[in-house]
């Protein structure tokens, strides 16, 4: 072989082109559809809980954001899981406010095995989306529903008719916005029995006793405060739980300032409906985008589509302003998320100091 030749092959093989970058998982183009159906999806529901003029607005906002933005795509074992959860909920705080409200200590004791029940379904994972749900909803029926001013059955059917008009709400979004491409399915890592036993009992009782301080203290403007104890949880771990907090706090944090920002836009224009639906839906697109390039889960992006959700489906009418609420909001909530990270971290050494919940240091 000439030198002419070697030289021009060694050229060949210098000059490979470089792999291609991978585009950003928020950035793609199902990302961008998932995107548009959780802001679709979110004012949606609080346009239909506006204009029918329906009690606990946040029922309405909140959870198209939840089914849309938890989940990438819609199925019927989803659906299946959504709408069972709904009736559960309405049986199981029926049963708890109307049987055992007057017993204090039996009543948490069964709060205490709802949480956990929910808890052991997340830490096994195939029905992570009911166990989540769960929490949540069933968190804030027994927030609402502790107080003597509320009315049970209206409140329990608010939530049925929520949950509902969510489903229907994500088939509409999924078919106005579907993906472009097929999804692959997320792994499904197994656990030991230990890690599963630590994950289900560290959620469940630092659930009932945010429960508990929320009914001891009656906080029952707290509804925010109470949801970010929640949603923190989902992480399934104190250390992703402190992770999640932070975040949630920057999440927070951020919806209540671009309320404010929407709240001086709208100055005393806040009774022009679609005003506040285009600055509501903006906001919402912001947050969801957000989100998709976190890849989902309780981060910054959700944190402010629910204090954004919760903010307009329970602070804004004709007379009120959002100054307040949002002001209120962060400091309470901030101070909750500081107490339920104390709790985890104790409960946290407490399990690991047990052999059959034990794991490792950095879950």
């Amino acid at each position: 072989m000439s030198i002419k030749t070697r030289f021009a092959k060694i050229r060949f093989t210098k000059t490979k082109p470089a792999p291609k970058a991978h585009a950003h998982p928020g950035l793609n183009e199902n990302g961008l559809r998932q995107c548009l159906r959780v802001a679709g999806g979110g004012a949606l529901g609080f346009v239909v809980s506006q204009v029918m003029g329906w009690n606990y607005g946040v029922f309405f906002t909140v959870f198209p954001m939840f089914l849309l933005g938890m989940v990438p795509i819609l199925n019927a074992s989803i659906i299946r899981q959504f709408l069972a959860n709904v009736s559960l909920n309405a049986l199981e705080v029926s049963v708890v406010m109307g049987l055992l409200k007057h017993m204090p200590v039996v009543m948490t004791l069964v709060v205490l095995c709802m949480f956990l029940f929910r808890f052991n379904l997340m830490a096994k994972g195939p029905l992570f989306l009911f166990g989540a749900n769960g929490v949540l909803t069933l968190s804030i029926l027994l927030h609402f529903a502790s107080y003597p001013s509320v009315d049970l059955s209206d409140l329990l059917a608010s939530n049925v008719v929520a949950s509902v008009l969510a489903v229907f709400i994500a088939m509409l979004m999924h078919t106005l916005f579907p993906d472009v491409e097929p999804r692959e399915p997320p792994p499904r890592a197994s656990k030991p029995q230990a890690q599963i036993r630590h994950e289900t009992l560290i959620g469940g009782i630092t659930a009932t006793l945010s429960f508990i301080v929320f009914q001891v203290f009656d906080l029952q403007g707290s509804l925010s405060a109470q949801m970010a104890t929640i949603l923190v949880l989902f992480a399934m771990g104190y250390a992703g739980a402190r992770v999640s907090a932070r975040k949630r706090a920057i999440g927070t944090l951020l919806g209540c300032n671009l309320a404010l920002v929407m709240q001086l836009l709208l100055y005393t224009q806040s009774n022009h409906f679609l005003l506040a639906i285009l600055l509501y839906w903006l906001g919402l697109l912001l947050f969801g985008r957000e989100h998709i390039k976190e890849g989902g889960g309780s981060g910054i992006g959700f944190g402010g589509l629910t204090t954004l959700g919760i903010l307009f489906g329970q602070s804004l009418g004709p007379n009120q302003d959002l100054v307040y609420s949002a002001l209120y909001r962060f400091s309470s909530m901030s101070v909750a998320l500081v107490a339920t990270l104390l709790v985890m971290a104790c409960l946290h050494a407490l399990l690991n100091s047990w052999a059959p919940t034990k794991i490792s240091i950095t879950n």
